[in-house]
């Protein structure tokens, strides 16, 4: 399989890496700079870029028949735009803001507790995420995700960084040197507390995700996420 990597970083290396691990091909990098891209050269892309060149890297490989796997965070203002041209084009996609296989269960234990303590009023509760110091955005995109997992089983309305409120979601974001990602959903009562975490030890999980979703979605159309790639329900 001939993958395209739009971004290369120190993801982007590492999905290289885990790529050719595979017995796969990297046929092209895209990076700050690049201007001529081989659309004919490439079976599927992977997006780790940044917030400001993810849609155009998207767009750019759905309009030119490229399914492509997105893991950048901070730009999902343009999600819709996305989902109206992947339809349009018969492309396909998918965007997580986890590749992990261990994230993508743990989402599904957050909103599986969820629904186990939506009647359960005398919970409040917190969330928090700690990453390296050069995640540019905050709170992290898995944190959002767990957020509106917990939204969607429970009566809480919306989530805030550092804020707080009734029905609010209260999300603290840390930054600490090699700190791959560490997320922790807290329901905190007087009598006692409830925790879930998922700790990532490196980010060869993230990586081989990726690519494990880009080996999925070859021949398939439509739009997807990790659940559809673990067959997760």
């Amino acid at each position: 399989m001939k993958i395209a990597l739009f971004g290369y970083g120190k993801m982007g290396k590492m999905i290289e890496r885990t790529a050719l691990g595979r017995g796969h091909v990297i046929s092209t990098k895209v990076d700050i700079g690049t201007t001529n891209i081989d659309f004919s050269d490439m079976d599927v892309a992977i997006d780790f870029s940044t917030p400001d060149a993810a849609l155009g890297n998207i767009s750019s490989c759905l309009e030119h028949g490229i399914p492509i796997i997105s893991g950048t965070t901070g730009w999902l203002k343009d999600y819709d735009k996305v989902v109206d041209l992947c339809h349009k084009k018969n492309g396909a996609f998918i965007y997580a803001s986890n590749f992990s296989l261990g994230v993508n269960i743990f989402f599904e234990l957050n909103a599986y507790l969820g629904k186990m303590m939506r009647n359960v009023n005398e919970y409040k509760i917190t969330l928090e995420e700690t990453h390296h110091t050069q995640k540019l955005d905050a709170p992290s995109g898995t944190a959002i995700t767990l957020a509106q997992g917990i939204i969607e089983n429970t009566d809480y309305l919306d989530w805030k960084l550092n804020g707080n409120g009734e029905k609010t979601i209260p999300i603290t974001s840390k930054r600490i040197d090699a700190v791959p990602g560490t997320h922790t959903v807290s329901y905190h009562s007087e009598v006692d507390s409830i925790e879930i975490q998922h700790t990532a030890h490196n980010r060869e999980g993230f990586a081989l995700g990726a690519v494990i979703a880009a080996e999925w979605i070859l021949g398939k159309k439509g739009i997807f996420s990790m659940k559809d790639v673990l067959n997760l329900g």
